[in-house]
Formats: C-alpha cells, sequence, structure tokens
C-alpha cells in the first residue's frame, strides 16, 4: 500500500463522505420543520421527561449519522482503493501527499472525536430521561384524586420538572439525578445536597430560584397569595432527613411523603385550582423546549 493510494482513496472516501453528511443533515432540518407543527397541538400535553425524550431524539439522529457516515467512509475507501484512485496524484510531491494525508487524519480524528462526545452525551440524557419518568409516573399515581401533574413547566427562571396542583396545595417537583457505583444516602445541608459516602455535593440554588418564581407567577395569576411547596426527588438514593425546611427530599419510592408535608396555609379554593390548572394546561402544551442548561 503506497502513499498515493492512501491519499486518493481517502480523498475520494472524504468527499462521498461529506457529501453523505450534507445530504443527512438536509434532510433533518426538514424533518425538524416538518414536526414543528404535531397534529392535534391543543389537545397533547407534555409527557413526563418531555425535554430529554426530545433531545434524546435528536442525539439518536446525530449518532446514526456519525455511525453512517463512518460506514460510508470505510466502505468508498475500500472500493476507491480497489480501483486504483491512487491515479488521482500520480506525480504529486511526497511531501504534498503527506500534507493531505495530515489533513485527512485529522479530520477523521474530529469526526471521531464528535461520535464518542455524542454517545456520552446521550448516554447522561437517556439517564436523566429515566430518572425523569419514574419520578413523573410516580407522581401521576399519588397524584389520582389528589390533584393534576404537569411536566416540564416553564418558569422565568427554568424549567421545573414536575408541578402538581390540587385543593391540598401546589408542590414543584425537580429531579436531580446522580449516577454511583455505591447509591448510599443523600442528605440535604446548607442548601446543597451531600451525597454519601461519594462526598459529592450539589447546590440547589437553582431549583430554589425556579420555585420562588413559580410562586411569584401564580401569585400575580390568582391575585392573592399562594405557597409552593419545593420537593426534590433523588431517584436511587435513600433520602435522609434534612435539615432545611424549605425543601423535601425524597426518592422515587417515597414521594407519597409529599401528600403530608403541608398545612392550613397551603390549601387553595376550588375556584383558584381551577384557574391554575387551566393556566398550565394552555402553557404545557406539546412544543419544543429549550436545551437544558446545567444538567
Amino acid at each position: 500500500m503506497n502513499l498515493e493510494a492512501i491519499s486518493g482513496s481517502a480523498t475520494v472516501a472524504i468527499a462521498c463522505t461529506f457529501v453523505f453528511l450534507l445530504a443527512a443533515k438536509s434532510w433533518q432540518l426538514v424533518a425538524r420543520t416538518m414536526r414543528a407543527h404535531p397534529n392535534f397541538p391543543d389537545a397533547i400535553m407534555r409527557e413526563a421527561a418531555q425535554r430529554f425524550r426530545d433531545e434524546l431524539e435528536m442525539l439518536s439522529r446525530k449518532q446514526s449519522t456519525y455511525l453512517g457516515a463512518g460506514l460510508m467512509f470505510v466502505f468508498i475507501f475500500a472500493v476507491a482503493y480497489t480501483f486504483e484512485a491512487h491515479q488521482l496524484f500520480a506525480g504529486y510531491p511526497a511531501w504534498q501527499l503527506y500534507l493531505l494525508l495530515a489533513t485527512l487524519i485529522a479530520a477523521a480524528g474530529f469526526a471521531l472525536y464528535r461520535l464518542v462526545q455524542t454517545i456520552r452525551e446521550w448516554r447522561q440524557v437517556r439517564f436523566l430521561r429515566d430518572a425523569n419518568i419514574a419520578v413523573g409516573h410516580s407522581l401521576q399515581r399519588i397524584a389520582t384524586g389528589h390533584g393534576r401533574v404537569f411536566h416540564d413547566v416553564v418558569t422565568a427562571a427554568g424549567v421545573v420538572d414536575h408541578v402538581i396542583v390540587g385543593q391540598s396545595g401546589v408542590y414543584a417537583v425537580n429531579v436531580i439525578a446522580q449516577r454511583a457505583m455505591r447509591k448510599e444516602s443523600v442528605g440535604l445541608s446548607d442548601h446543597e445536597l451531600r451525597f454519601q459516602p461519594d462526598g459529592i455535593s450539589v447546590p440547589i440554588s437553582d431549583i430554589a430560584a425556579k420555585t420562588t418564581k413559580l410562586e411569584h407567577e401564580f401569585r400575580d395569576l390568582l391575585r392573592n397569595s399562594v405557597r409552593v411547596r419545593s420537593v426534590i426527588a433523588v431517584p436511587g438514593w435513600h433520602a435522609e432527613s434534612q435539615s432545611n425546611e424549605g425543601h423535601l427530599v425524597v426518592n422515587e419510592r417515597t414521594l407519597p411523603m409529599l401528600r403530608g408535608w403541608r398545612d392550613e396555609a397551603d390549601y387553595l379554593m376550588d375556584e383558584d385550582v381551577q384557574t391554575l390548572q387551566q393556566h398550565l394546561t394552555s402553557t404545557c402544551r406539546r412544543s419544543p423546549i429549550a436545551r437544558r442548561k446545567g444538567k
């Protein structure tokens, strides 16, 4: 295998792969435009972990595109080498061929790096999706007869994963999904979650900001005082007692504890419940959500 043969075959393969990527990206853009107008938009609500479902779908398409491009490169390279594509560069100085080959190797390395990054991101988003679905399904069961559950509620401070609205009050449930080899316990102290025995600390300032913003928005809507209880769900971990009374830490199995975490000031009148549920029904219809930040 000589230098001219490698350079010629790799050049043909790169060119064909680029055309393939351009066609695939163009089709994905067309398909995304078509999906931007769903059927029955007034009746379809966001499901649990909707934004993670959407992002996972996007990453799956990107991953398939990169893998397809890689297979395309290998196939075209083999065909080009078989049919003596080295004639494209016959007579070229060796240094130019080495420079071309180095450029092609760098391009292939970058493509491989992007594929690895996409796979890693896909695995993380899938983990976040499954954690949110587990919590969302548990909330659906415990909310029966006590209120309604809404998913991916957008506020000016960020997206609240789940919101329960009923006569017994309003609960903003945010999910923190943490991987670990050993899942022992998690506790809340000094406005951060501490995972043991890993010793990992996760601040909850963004959760507090989202809950406060949601509370203000509901107050402006109802024109009277309303309290939003903050619940932090950590699937797969044992939730210890916490010193911060502003948040309740639970996992997917202990979520029913939130039904007992209330007082008389949390109760809402029927018309207030109806107003909030109508508002969330109109704002939580199926639509694209901005990509996650900081998760």
